[in-house]
């Protein structure tokens, strides 16, 4: 326990690592989000996670400095999860993870993602889905054009775990930064230059 000046306690305990298993149960998005900052700091990128378009329509106060909203709604569909510019260009890219062995599914995929995610495309930016195998431990960066594609004609409605391996990057795992995307963007998009 930590105790702060404003007298809350806090539980670190989940800090401590007792099983040897410390990369297990860090979330895709922390890691994307470390591993931004990272790029920030670095001064190699710029790329934020979006926020999420909420229109707030109620709001208690149960004391004088503490506001907690009770009432919201999306305003919007989102579109991607995450955006910047890294070499010049523009990168827009959505995040999943997958408890499945087998496949990744389209059903957390959105119409609209796809939409916007072609249309980045086809106006020359850089669009990509990360997607982690979670009973692996392995993170994958693939061409949104290959997921839209599929997504859009394909009968099926996934992508199998041997087609994403073999028509991906593997992104590299590491300290700082936590997930070496850039690499896996780097090895799919600019080797050509």
């Amino acid at each position: 326990m930590v105790n702060y000046p404003n007298k809350k306690k806090v539980n670190n305990s989940h800090l401590t690592n007792t099983n040897g298993a410390s990369k297990r149960g860090m979330s895709l998005e922390k890691d994307i989000n470390d591993s931004n900052q990272f790029y920030l700091n670095a001064d190699q990128a710029v790329i934020y996670k979006k926020p999420t378009p909420i229109q707030v329509v109620r709001v208690d106060y149960p004391a004088r400095r503490a506001a907690k909203i009770v009432e919201a709604y999306y305003q919007t569909p989102s579109t991607t999860d995450y955006n910047g510019i890294y070499k010049g260009k523009y990168l827009d890219f959505e995040a999943k993870e997958t408890a499945s062995k087998t496949a990744f599914t389209f059903r957390n995929i959105h119409p609209h993602q796809i939409q916007h995610l072609q249309r980045v495309i086809k106006h020359g930016g850089i669009g990509f889905f990360i997607i982690r195998f979670k009973a692996y431990n392995e993170t994958f960066l693939i061409h949104a054009d290959i997921v839209c594609d599929a997504y859009l004609t394909q009968k099926r409605q996934s992508l199998s775990y041997q087609f994403i391996k073999d028509n991906s990057v593997l992104i590299q795992e590491g300290f700082a930064p936590r997930l070496k995307y850039l690499q896996a963007v780097d090895e799919l998009f600019f080797m050509e230059d």
